[in-house]
């Protein structure tokens, strides 16, 4: 007998704790995993919520115990593997049945699907906040159908993190693939922010000796003011937690290698296609590129000199900095999308994006409510443009060009802070040199410019000069 509201199948870390959060709130749900034993441990490990858990052995014994027409997650790697289960359920669904990849998937791969002709409904959804997120109340960017979202919006609304205003962060973003690519973009943002923070982390360690329990006491305070977050909350966390072995700083005990999967490199390739400039991301993925080269960065401390120096800077000048940076950096990200809703026709609400992002996902903070209020008052002007925003900039600019200015000359890497400032400064100059990189163009290869005074005479007299 049908008796589960939706289904799962993909019973890893993020899917069983899916699961049990729509299981908490109230909807019965069918599970499958690929391994039988997994699915059964599963459902014996779920407590109280057994009694809306649906153990299935088969996928035939899934789709036959959820009431028609069947919405069913899918939460399994991306790539080739959302494309097999597709094929798998195909058979078994009728043609008013739902499936929703509620993986990291590329976007393009979503838009893909939604194209092919499935014999079943398709929708993608960014799902963000790891594992914690997805228990306890992700942030939700559905992709797809406006009727295909309305039949499960209210399991995904119930799921989804509460805003402090109450409001579900959950919505559907735009059709296909339009709610995976604005997850991509969050992905890259995060990687932006935690690259910036670390930054500022690198200039209070080595620039000013503090070790990981005053570090920790900063970044603490800071998230009482402008920069409360989650990356900033849990960045005073993990500095001040001690080495259960060593007794040591378990931040010092750390290798300086960062792992990624991919979103971010997926960020800055998709910005090169809509010649939307995002330096602060790209900085950022390139940071963690050089990060896994341990081995070279030895070789070039050996042979290129010490370490970064010491660089007095005040604490507050650091948040005034990282409050300039993260205003850039978002902005970026806002362009982008409104680039990428341009180009797909997806009619992207970037209040609402904001608006999501709120609450439950890895980069939600305190100012993302000033970023919906700036971006509902003209979603067309960029963010640096706003007026909320420009005074803050005006405030904190002096003290990002200090900190990278002092920075680079005791030697601190900081990628992202530097692209940050550059990108503004080029934002801020009306006659920029790209009149000389004309000249150059038209010079080697006659492609032609526009000249500033309106004359209709594309090209320069250096014809026949070499």
């Amino acid at each position: 007998m049908a008796q589960a509201r939706i289904g799962l199948i993909g019973l890893g870390t993020m899917g069983a704790a899916l699961a049990l959060n729509i299981a908490e709130k109230g909807f019965p749900i069918a599970v499958w995993n690929r391994t039988t034993a997994v699915t059964r441990a599963f459902a014996a490990g779920a407590g109280a919520l057994a009694e809306r858990i649906v153990p299935t052995e088969t996928l035939a014994d899934l789709v036959a115990a959820i009431a028609p027409p069947r919405a069913i997650i899918l939460m399994v790697p991306a790539g080739q593997a959302v494309d097999d289960q597709l094929a798998a359920l195909a058979p078994l669904l009728d043609a008013d049945d739902l499936v929703i990849d509620a993986g990291n998937a590329d976007f393009h791969d979503t838009s893909r699907r939604n194209a092919a002709g499935l014999p079943f409904r398709f929708l993608g959804m960014g799902v963000s906040g790891g594992e914690e997120g997805a228990r306890h109340g992700p942030a939700i960017m559905g992709g797809g159908d406006v009727a295909d979202w309305a039949r499960v919006a209210d399991v995904m609304t119930a799921i989804a993190a509460r805003a402090e205003d109450g409001t579900p962060c959950a919505a559907r973003m735009g059709d296909a693939g339009a709610g995976h690519f604005v997850k991509m973009v969050h992905n890259g943002i995060e990687y932006a922010d935690m690259q910036m923070i670390a930054e500022v982390y690198g200039l209070l360690r080595d620039g000013m000796g503090l070790d990981a329990a005053a570090i920790s006491r900063t970044f603490a305070a800071w998230n009482e003011g402008a920069l409360k977050s989650y990356l900033i909350e849990i960045s005073a966390i993990v500095t001040a937690a001690a080495d259960p072995h060593t007794g040591r700083p378990m931040v010092d005990m750390i290798l300086d290698r960062a792992g990624q999967k991919g979103t971010g490199r997926w960020t800055a390739i998709e910005a090169q296609h809509l010649s939307a400039p995002i330096p602060v991301i790209e900085a950022a993925v390139m940071a963690r590129n050089v990060s896994a080269r341990l081995d070279e960065r030895l070789a070039g401390q050996a042979l290129f000199g010490p370490a970064p120096q010491p660089c007095a800077l005040a604490p507050d000048t650091l948040e005034l900095a990282l409050i300039a940076g993260k205003i850039l950096c978002y902005a970026q990200g806002f362009a982008m999308i409104r680039a990428a809703s341009e180009r797909f026709g997806w009619t992207l609400d970037l209040p609402e994006i904001a608006r999501v992002w709120r609450a439950g996902c890895i980069i939600r903070s305190a100012m993302l409510n000033d970023m919906a209020a700036a971006l509902a008052a003209d979603p067309s002007r960029n963010l640096i443009m706003a007026p909320f925003f420009a005074d803050l900039i005006e405030t904190a600019m002096p003290a990002l060009r200090q900190v990278v200015s002092q920075g680079a000359a005791a030697g601190h890497a900081l990628p992202a802070l530097a692209s940050g400032l550059m990108w503004f400064d080029g934002m801020r100059t009306g006659r920029g040199t790209a009149n000389l990189i004309q000249a150059q163009r038209d010079f080697f290869g006659a492609h032609g410019f526009q000249r500033i005074d309106g004359l209709d005479d594309p090209h320069g007299p250096w014809a026949g000069t070499v």
